[in-house]
């Protein structure tokens, strides 16, 4: 599977590597390109299976097929080894890849993610609903959790943005991710991972809260620290965009 991907920024700077949520295409990371390049940092973007211009894949994937695609994309770029920035379902790949292939990650950035969220009977149900009742009702639904309240009431606009961006997922390519997240169990092997982590949760997130979800994975990851972003709901990069900058640039930061 080779994924849609964009980068940016100078070709001899050091690679960040942003994935993101189910639902979303590359275009959700805008917030972070900018500080990002301006700081040295070459930035590549991809959408995930199914997402984007990504193609549907034939058949349901796991975590470790989100996870050899990113393998394959620095294959195809020449980068042997990448920092990692993830949210939700991309800090799930990118979990997998700090277990599974932790020679090609450098620092890690986990944000509003879980080891381990839900059971496969919700994610299957998920799945049949982007199927039956099409896109724009997952939309309606995620939309209420990607932001507060008070976020899309102050911006409207970019709230039917993000809405579209969900509505417009191939509901294939959905139910597929949809399935690597219902199957997926990494806190048992969250102690192998060796690259120095950051995990961020927002205080507002109703998918995935601190509490049982990024201190998790704070307290399995070596020497991991845990960041909480007020505020914000799941899409924090978006929300509390300065906030979540500051604290990836810190982190990233610290190995130059």
């Amino acid at each position: 599977m080779r994924v849609n991907q964009v980068a940016e920024g100078p070709a001899d700077g050091e690679v960040v590597v942003l994935s993101g949520s189910i639902g979303s295409n590359l275009s959700m990371w805008d917030p972070q390109v900018g500080p990002l390049t301006s700081a040295g940092y070459r930035v590549v973007r991809y959408d995930p299976r199914g997402h984007g211009r990504t193609p549907v894949p034939d058949a349901p994937c796991t975590l470790a097929d989100l996870g050899g695609d990113v393998v394959e994309l620095l294959d195809t770029l020449g980068v042997e080894r990448a920092h990692f920035v993830g949210l939700s379902l991309g800090g799930m790949t990118g979990m997998w890849l700090g277990i599974h292939e932790p020679d090609r990650i450098d620092r890690l950035v986990l944000c509003c993610t879980s080891p381990r969220l839900g059971d496969p009977p919700m994610w299957e149900e998920r799945a049949r609903q982007a199927r039956t009742q099409g896109m724009a009702a997952i939309a309606d639904a995620s939309i209420q959790r990607w932001f507060t309240d008070e976020w899309r009431a102050r911006h409207p606009e970019l709230a039917r943005e993000y809405h579209h961006m969900t509505a417009a997922t191939p509901a294939e390519g959905y139910a597929a991710c949809c399935h690597a997240i219902g199957s997926m169990d990494v806190l048992d092997d969250l102690p192998k991972i060796a690259a120095p982590t950051l995990v961020i949760s927002a205080a507002d997130d109703p998918a995935t809260p601190p509490a049982g979800h990024g201190e998790r994975i704070a307290e399995a990851v070596p020497g991991a620290r845990l960041e909480v972003v007020p505020g914000a709901a799941h899409l924090a990069n978006v929300e509390q965009a300065a906030h979540v900058n500051e604290l990836v640039l810190g982190h990233l930061g610290a190995v130059r």
